[in-house]
């Protein structure tokens, strides 16, 4: 007689829209149940609406930057599906301006979102995952915390020391089952990418891009599920640039390469 094995769960930050859906559809798609934490309530539970009931999908209203907010919706989750195997740390605030105008006030809600929000959401979920023996965490940086720009001072700062905090939480939390890695997305096709972003500022990417495009939230969402899956039981501590080649190549001069 087989006994029919019980499903993963995988939370997922910031999972209303964008990167964060996609990474919860591709979980779904492998059979995972899903809690979607997002800070804006009527987007998220249309999206809950869409993929599905609360025996696969569980939507909650959550400011990763508050402590008290994200242990009350981790302990939720487990209470819910009764156990926690992976941990997507997708919640993140962009703020594009001059680094002189940027105010301490918008510095630090960043630096709240982007980096003290996967510090918490790992150290909540952390405890839960070791009761089966393990599991597997992935923070979303961004191209912008391995190569400096303009106007990203706030931004790229945060994700630079999410990727040092990436490292931290794999030397400990890997002696213990626990693997951590981080996605850094290049340019990604994203509804606000599509908002935003000039004709002049894509053909710019596309210029930089040895592959010629933006990426897609599906091709970031498929590098995440990777990484928390047992393919890459012996991947730990890194960071895997899902970027076309864009950071590979440094500046460059798209001319030379025409």
């Amino acid at each position: 007689m087989t006994t029919k094995a019980v499903p993963k769960v995988a939370i997922v930050t910031g999972a209303a829209r964008g990167i964060g859906l996609a990474v919860a559809r591709k979980f779904l798609d492998q059979n995972y149940r899903v809690a979607l934490l997002d800070i804006d309530a009527p987007a998220l539970m249309r999206t809950a609406a869409r993929l599905g009931g609360e025996d696969k999908v569980l939507a909650i209203e959550c400011d990763v930057a508050v402590p008290q907010q994200v242990t009350a919706s981790i302990d939720r989750t487990a209470a819910h599906f009764g156990r926690i195997d992976a941990l997507v740390n997708n919640a993140g605030v962009a703020l594009f301006k001059p680094m002189l105008e940027t105010s301490f006030e918008e510095w630090s809600r960043v630096l709240d979102v982007n980096l003290s929000g996967p510090f918490l959401c790992t150290q909540a979920s952390a405890p839960f995952m070791l009761k089966n023996g393990g599991g597997a965490v992935v923070n979303i940086a961004s191209i912008s915390g391995l190569r400096a720009s303009t106007l990203r001072v706030a931004y790229g700062t945060s994700k630079a020391a999410l990727i040092h905090l990436t490292k931290q939480q794999a030397a400990e939390l890997g002696n213990i089952g626990i693997r951590v890695n981080a996605v850094a997305p290049g340019p990604v096709d994203t509804a606000m990418a599509q908002e935003v972003h000039t004709a002049a500022i894509r053909a710019g990417y596309h210029d930089a891009i040895p592959l010629n495009r933006y990426g897609t939230e599906e091709e970031i969402a498929a590098a995440v599920v990777f990484l928390c899956s047992d393919a890459a039981s012996y991947i730990n501590g890194q960071t895997l640039a899902v970027d076309g080649g864009f950071d590979a190549t440094g500046i460059g001069l798209p001319s030379l390469r025409r």
